[in-house]
């Protein structure tokens, strides 16, 4: 399965809450909702989800296989550096052109 398209929604002075996305998968799925988030060290994806009767939060989208979890997330955060304009210098992603 391909990524096709990271749509980024900036956010702003919302704390840690940096961007909504949507991300098109093969050019015929597409899944909204998808936030980042300014964590302790650095940034991460987290997937859309509700809350369930006990207060907790469930995932209502993710990746089965860790290894796609890993390449989406490279794609998001890669596409969100980009529209913010601070690809440079970021721990764990790639300083070459991540294609999707």
């Amino acid at each position: 399965m391909d990524i096709t398209k990271v749509e980024i929604r900036p956010m702003r002075d919302e704390g840690n809450l940096k961007a909504f996305c949507s991300v098109v998968f093969d050019d015929v799925f597409i899944v909204h909702s998808v936030k980042i988030i300014q964590g302790k060290e650095s940034l991460f994806v987290a997937m859309p989800s509700r809350e369930v009767k006990n207060g907790e939060f469930r995932d209502t989208a993710h990746p089965i296989d860790n290894d796609f979890r890993l390449r989406m997330e490279t794609a998001i955060l890669a596409k969100y550096l980009e529209v913010v304009g601070e690809a440079a210098g970021v721990p764990g992603l790639p300083t070459e052109d991540v294609t999707f």
